[in-house]
């Protein structure tokens, strides 16, 4: 029913900023829950931000004051704006779209790689 569609994930050096994206097809973009989730090799995946339906963001102590997290309703796109970023980043990063209610309406990006070199 939803797909998301990633792009913006690259290798870039560490101190160094990337913008990633996440377009949203099918369903009302403006209902859901936001995330962004990461997931580097051998490790659990975890969440590193959320922009919830009604405005509000989280953000992961890791990231908190580096990344941001934004989306435009208009677009059906979310982003993840990462700056300053660590060796510690690199991960495979998934854009997440779902609603607290109806918790079966849960889908996922494909993921896209982002690696920082030190």
């Amino acid at each position: 029913q939803v797909q998301l569609v990633e792009s913006g994930g690259g290798l870039v050096q560490a101190g160094g900023s990337l913008r990633l994206s996440c377009a949203a097809s099918g369903g009302i973009f403006s209902a859901y829950t936001m995330a962004w989730y990461r997931q580097a090799p051998g490790k659990q995946r975890e969440l590193v931000a959320t922009f919830t339906s009604g405005g509000s963001t989280e953000y992961a102590d890791a990231v908190k004051g580096r990344f941001t997290i934004s989306r435009d309703n208009a677009k059906r796109t979310v982003y993840l704006q990462m700056n300053s970023l660590k060796a510690e980043d690199t991960a495979v990063y998934y854009c997440n779209a779902k609603m607290d209610y109806f918790t079966h309406l849960n889908y996922w990006g494909q993921g896209t790689q982002v690696t920082v070199s030190s």
